[in-house]
């Protein structure tokens, strides 16, 4: 597909006037039936106007860099996530999407440039190591974006539990260590200082983001306008995988703390940040949610925090790292 031809999905729904199955041909998403290595993709998106204001939809951002002009030389931009659930998604050109019933246990993102309006980004990503634990299938994705000028956009390492069911599971909570023994507990002291841009301090805390993500917010997200059925936008499969109604994806709260890290850090987050998060527990469509963050170090170029997502009963659902270029908190 030549870029002037790209989508803005990763199937194309226009298919479905044909009468065709556009899961045709796609293997059955079972734990034995990866192949290690296996190539995903590639495939082409064009971030177009529709594709920005379906996200800002979704994620309730609408952050003038991405709806009008942007400091990367007035040019509209995506939002820093806008692409993450593309690479997230990228097993499905090889796998059967509506019979996926799988579980995103940690996701980690680099940023490496914004995806700027009407570009076409260039999708691949390669199956790199598959593994049991607790009785569950894990298969690890390593993944790129590319512009249409060959820079890196995003780079991607996602860990998902290939066929489970959900509702058995909910609520473990991560069996992997954290990085060097450390907890994210979203706990912030009484009285700690805000978190100063030009002058950022160990303790110093993110002013927090609210949302509630709705059934039609989620069901958006999670591709029903590519007529893919999943836990997130299908009643019927939510309930068959233990759930009471559809689940939030854990890449759209992903994108809520790149959010959250974009409004605090500034536009040099979309040029050297990074995330790193784990989803612990699960969040049904219309809970409300609150993302945080906390500044735990501050070195001689970067900016660390500690990140979560904080459900409406006070636990965790998502908890994990981050950093930013220190230039970033002068802008």
């Amino acid at each position: 597909m030549s870029p002037a031809d790209a989508r803005r999905d990763l199937t194309d729904p226009r298919t479905a006037a044909t009468g065709a199955d556009p899961e045709a041909g796609l293997k059955e998403p079972l734990f034995e039936n990866l192949e290690i290595p296996e190539k995903l993709g590639p495939v082409t998106v064009r971030v177009d106007d529709h594709k920005i204001k379906r996200f800002a939809f979704t994620q309730d951002d609408h952050h003038p860099w991405h709806l009008h002009s942007s400091p990367f030389e007035g040019r509209r931009i995506g939002h820093a996530a806008l692409l993450g659930n593309d690479l997230v998604q990228l097993f499905t050109t090889v796998y059967a999407a509506s019979r996926v019933v799988g579980l995103h246990t940690e996701e980690q993102l680099w940023f490496d440039s914004p995806a700027f309006l009407d570009e076409a980004v260039t999708l691949q990503g390669t199956y790199t190591e598959s593994y049991e634990r607790r009785g569950q299938g894990y298969v690890v994705m390593e993944a790129t974006a590319t512009g249409d000028d060959g820079r890196s956009v995003l780079r991607h390492r996602g860990v998902e539990i290939l066929r489970t069911r959900p509702g058995d599971i909910a609520g473990r909570g991560s069996s992997t260590p954290a990085p060097d023994a450390r907890r994210v507990t979203g706990h912030v002291p009484a009285g700690a200082p805000a978190f100063d841009p030009a002058a950022p301090r160990p303790g110093q805390v993110l002013a927090p983001l609210a949302k509630t993500i709705t059934t039609e917010q989620a069901a958006v997200f999670s591709r029903v306008g590519e007529y893919v059925r999943n836990i997130h936008n299908d009643l019927g499969l939510a309930r068959e995988a233990g759930m009471r109604v559809p689940i939030v994806q854990g890449q759209q709260q992903f994108g809520v703390l790149a959010e959250l890290l974009t409004r605090a850090v500034g536009a040099a987050f979309f040029t050297g940040g990074w995330m790193r998060v784990k989803f612990l527990n699960t969040v049904d469509v219309h809970e409300p949610i609150e993302a945080g963050g906390v500044v735990t170090a501050v070195g001689d170029d970067t900016t660390e925090f500690e990140i979560w997502v904080r459900r409406a009963d006070g636990r965790l659902s998502t908890a994990g790292w981050a950093s930013a270029p220190l230039a970033a908190t002068n802008e």
